[in-house]
This record gives C-alpha cells, sequence and structure tokens, in this order.
C-alpha cells in the first residue's frame, strides 16, 4: 500500500468527512484520490520543464558491485574477467533542492548510436548512456552532445581513490570508510557534499552534489541520506 503525504492524507480525511465511512466509499475515495495526486514519476513528471533545475548530482557506481547484483545475470560485457572497471558513471542528474526533474520534455535531438556508444568507456554501455539521457540529459536543456561532454567532465573532476582498485579480495567495510577515502581524495568535498548508498547489503554508489558550474555544492536534505552499513560488501575489480 502506498503511504500518503501529509497533503493527501489531509486530503483524504476531507473526502472521508464528506462521503462518510463504509468501506465501499472509502475504496472508492482511495482510487480517487491516488488517480488525482498521481502516482511517484507518472505523468507529474511530464510536466517537468527541460532546463529548470537547481543543482547536479553525480553517480558513482562500483561496477564490480553492480556485476554481482545485475551484471552478470545480463552477461554485460563490462562484468567480463579483466574488464577493470571501478567507479564507473552511472549519471549526472539535474535536481531540485527538493526532489528531482525526469523524462522531460525537450526540443533537443535524441543522441544517434554512435553517440551513445563513444559514451560507454565512461557508462560502460551505450545502452546505460541512452538510458541517462532519456531520463536525466533531456532535463538539464543543453543538447545531448553538450550533456555528455559535462557528464564526462563531472567525471573527470572527481578523484576516485586508487585505493579500492588494490584490493583482491572481497572484503566488508563501514560504508563511511567510502566516504572518508572519497574525502581525502578530494579536498574540496565536505562531509555534507556526497553521500555513500548501500543496495542489497553491498556499497553501491558515490553520489556527489554539484553545482551547475559543476563546483562542489551541499547536497539537499533528500539526497544526503547516508548508508549506515557498518559491514558492507565490497568487491574487487575483475
Amino acid at each position: 500500500m502506498r503511504v500518503l503525504a501529509v497533503g493527501e492524507l489531509e486530503a483524504y480525511i476531507e473526502i472521508k468527512r464528506i462521503y462518510g465511512k463504509s468501506e465501499m466509499h472509502l475504496r472508492f475515495v482511495v482510487s480517487l484520490l491516488l488517480i488525482l495526486v498521481g502516482f511517484p514519476g507518472s505523468a507529474d513528471a511530464e510536466n517537468d520543464r527541460a532546463g529548470e533545475f537547481d543543482y547536479y548530482v553525480l553517480a558513482l557506481s562500483w561496477s564490480p558491485n553492480w556485476c554481482l547484483r545485475e551484471g552478470d545475470a545480463r552477461s554485460a560485457p563490462e562484468c567480463a574477467p579483466g574488464a577493470a572497471r571501478g567507479w564507473g558513471l552511472h549519471g549526472l542528474w539535474p535536481q531540485y533542492e527538493t526532489g528531482w526533474p525526469s523524462f522531460c520534455r525537450t526540443t533537443e535531438r535524441n543522441p544517434s548510436r554512435n553517440d551513445t556508444a563513444a559514451e560507454a568507456d565512461i557508462y560502460g554501455s551505450s545502452g546505460l548512456a541512452w538510458h541517462q539521457w532519456k531520463k536525466h540529459g533531456r532535463c538539464s536543456g543543453l543538447s545531448s552532445g553538450d550533456y555528455y561532454a559535462l557528464a564526462r567532465n563531472a567525471y573527470a573532476s572527481i578523484e576516485r581513490p586508487e585505493v579500492f582498485r588494490k584490493l583482491d579480495e572481497n572484503i566488508r567495510l563501514p560504508a563511511s570508510v567510502v566516504e572518508e577515502a572519497f574525502l581525502k581524495s578530494n579536498p574540496d568535498l565536505s562531509a555534507d557534499m556526497l553521500t555513500v548508498t548501500c543496495k542489497a547489503d553491498q556499497i553501491q554508489e558515490v553520489r556527489i552534489c554539484l553545482a551547475r558550474n559543476l563546483e562542489p555544492r551541499k547536497c539537499g536534505a533528500d539526497v544526503i541520506r547516508d548508508c549506515t552499513a557498518d559491514n558492507a560488501l565490497f568487491t574487487p575489480l575483475r
């Protein structure tokens, strides 16, 4: 069951007061309310306007862990032995101070297959490069070429700690250790400018908040939610 936000809950209570408490009425009320307010990421997302956002989130994914969770089952080429992919670019995401736009309408043309293939070295695959443009890049207000160039510059602006590439066996560690390593390698960053996420008991991503000019900045409250695991799995390069 979807949890209602405060405003939705208030609307539900008011409609309930008007229509009564019968089960039939309440089922109708809930269905109508969900249609009116919409589900997260549904039709409302189509109303997001390209170029209207506050800052970027640069998401760096630890590729070996992604391969363990998902990539191996897909026979993803970036998961092959010897691929040696570490912190790959998941995406550069336009962000509001609270929330984010997605799947924006834009007059810019979509990238060609050659365009997305040229980004596979940092994204891991042309498919991910295409998906990131479709969901996030269109919201930047940039052309696909300029968006990919900006994402590449953002990726290059962050020093990925070499210590993680030196691991030769699976380890478990506090997520805070990953954050500390990035802070040490990037003196311009502070703890409120990045967050470490976990998924399926593994280190998943490091997300870094950047201004529109790619200068580091403080993350919004809905972004900076650090993983609190103290024994998250971290697997070595392949």
